[in-house]
């Protein structure tokens, strides 16, 4: 916006040569937007014309497009709320304009000003001399003496940032007392450089959104508390991809199966963006409802593989699934494509787990294989992402190596191993997105386990009732005594009285949760039978049904196991 000469009134100033535009438009088009970083390509602006055009100058957008990504609504009257986010100041005035104007300030600008006079109608403001009177009011604004010294006497040009129909924000150039003022060419100059940062601005916008999406969804997606299972201590990190490569697919879960069991996983959905993340959602989803299942690690692989299939044939992912059971030590584990998983034994010694690779999810029909190995106390399994050992400078073997040193450096903290181990095998530059997950086993006390096995008889219901009410005394929980018999008692019974002639185990867990396991040689699943009043028997299970937290059972190679839990105290 231009005006006839006066007083603190915008008027003509003198133009400036053809070579010296051209140049400057040049260097604008090769050095601005170089990162899609709102910052950085505010700070490249600051170095291109600061000072071959203008003796100092500063880049202020929309707040909301700085958190959020997102445009306000527009406001005819420039109220909008907007944050600096560089000055470029020529050496002679850099301290004292840096004073007046300091990066990172958010401000509202009130109507009179030829800041909120630019936003609202998105066209220049071009002062060839700013007198006293215009420069102290401005300066009163600011609240600080600073500003009105500054802009005293000095070429002032404010210059919309507008790009895709939207006025993202403005720049503000000035020229002292002693430089030549601002004229109309410089306007279409400034006009000119201001509508090239505004394009990479605005591609930072939509970078900034795209990517703050996928990491919310991501972040939603993934546990947020872990479960925290008997006979392991977990722990387990997350790191997103870096710079352009945006929020990936990668993901772990630590899901809680039948009998203080566990399933660990970790998958890595192949790309980038929202879609990896989404599909991430969706494999983690499906891996946990198969857990709930209770089938085998290969069996859950070789359904998550048909189900990718189904969800999209273009998204391929790897997997690794394993399952741990605090009393055995007993670990079964298989893998989809996936790195393979690492051993860390108590002494430092470290193995690769040896089972094999298969196909990715969303390749093939082929089973995956299922290998089963018993971790000695005090060792770690580690299960990890090709982000974490794989890199443009580093073969998969070389980083898998690496890691195994890493993990190999005793500690007790498993936090600060997950710590070392993510800062000395991701550098900066990386970028692909990392999971990690390390579970330590422990050997189970008398304070967590107790079990006994009984002979198919009659007298065998009391020996079970004692046991668990002694066991749960010992153990404090003498609240749930009269509950745990009682249920102890009716599966009992149902053994003895449908399972043949095989031993009959009974087993208490205190975990999460109390659980009350019974062995029988039938592989007869049990069922709730609907009874009439004249009938004695088929109330047990109705009755475990009741006043269980819930109950199931589970095939095992000598018939079956019934399981029932119940809330701890």
């Amino acid at each position: 916006m231009t005006a006839s000469p006066g007083a603190g009134e915008p008027r003509v100033g003198s133009p400036a040569s053809l070579h010296e535009r051209l140049s400057l438009l040049n260097a604008a088009s090769t050095r601005i937007g170089s990162t899609l970083d709102l910052f950085e390509t505010g700070r490249e602006l600051m170095e291109v014309c600061v000072p071959r055009f203008a003796d100092a100058a500063g880049i202020l957008v929309q707040d909301r497009i700085v958190t959020e990504g997102e445009f306000p609504h527009r406001t005819t009257d420039g109220s909008a709320l907007v944050r600096r986010i560089a000055v470029g100041v020529a050496a002679p005035s850099a301290g004292q304009y840096a004073e007046a104007f300091p990066v990172d300030e958010v401000v509202v600008y009130e109507a009179w000003t030829p800041y909120a006079t630019c936003m609202a109608t998105g066209t220049s403001i071009l002062y060839p001399r700013l007198d006293s009177g215009t420069a102290a009011r401005i300066g009163r604004f600011w609240k600080r003496d600073s500003v009105a010294r500054v802009l005293q006497d000095s070429s002032f040009l404010v210059v919309p940032l507008k790009a895709r129909g939207q006025v993202l924000g403005f720049v503000v150039f000035t020229r002292t007392p002693q430089s030549a003022p601002f004229d109309e060419q410089d306007v279409t100059l400034g006009e000119d450089l201001a509508a090239r940062t505004a394009v990479c601005l605005d591609n930072a916008r939509l970078y900034g959104r795209e990517r703050r999406t996928a990491l919310t969804l991501q972040s939603s997606l993934l546990p947020s508390d872990l479960y925290r299972p008997l006979g392991l201590s977990i722990a387990s990190r997350y790191l997103p991809a870096s710079d352009l490569a945006g929020v990936g697919g990668d993901w772990y879960d630590v899901i809680p199966l039948p009998g203080c069991r566990v399933a660990l996983v970790v998958g890595d959905v192949m790309g980038h963006g929202i879609r990896a993340a989404a599909t991430m959602g969706q494999l983690r989803t499906a891996a946990r409802t198969l857990a709930g299942l209770d089938l085998g690690p290969g069996e859950v692989l070789f359904r998550l593989n048909r189900m990718s299939q189904d969800l999209d044939s273009a998204q391929i992912a790897t997997c690794v699934y394993a399952t741990y059971d605090p009393v055995t030590r007993l670990c079964s584990l298989a893998r989809a494509g996936h790195v393979p998983p690492i051993i860390v034994r108590s002494d430092g010694g470290t193995e690769v787990v040896e089972l094999p690779s298969g196909l990715p999810l969303g390749i093939g029909d082929a089973p995956a294989e299922t290998v089963e190995t018993v971790l000695p106390p005090g060792a770690v399994l580690a299960l990890y992402t090709d982000g974490l050992v794989e890199s443009r400078d580093r073969d998969i073997d070389e980083g898998i190596g690496e890691l195994r040193r890493l993990l190999a450096e005793s500690t007790a903290d498993l936090e600060e191993v997950c710590d070392r181990t993510i800062g000395a095998q991701r550098p900066g530059h990386e970028r692909d997105d990392i999971a990690l997950l390390l579970a330590r086993v422990s050997e189970l006390s008398s304070e967590e386990v107790a079990e006994i096995t009984l002979r198919p008889e009659s007298g065998s219901a009391a020996g079970a009732r004692r046991f668990a009410r002694a066991t749960l005394c010992g153990w404090n929980l003498r609240s749930l005594a009269d509950t745990t018999e009682l249920m102890v008692s009716e599966l009992v019974t149902n053994a003895i009285r449908h399972a043949g002639e095989g031993p009959i185990g009974v087993r208490l867990l205190r975990g999460p949760t109390l659980v009350c396991e019974v062995t029988d040689a039938s592989p007869v699943a049990p069922v709730i039978r609907q009874v009439s009043g004249a009938e004695d028997g088929g109330r047990g299970l109705r009755l475990v049904n009741r006043v269980a937290r819930r109950w199931g059972f589970r095939p095992v190679a000598e018939g079956k196991i019934i399981w029932v839990e119940l809330n701890l105290p």
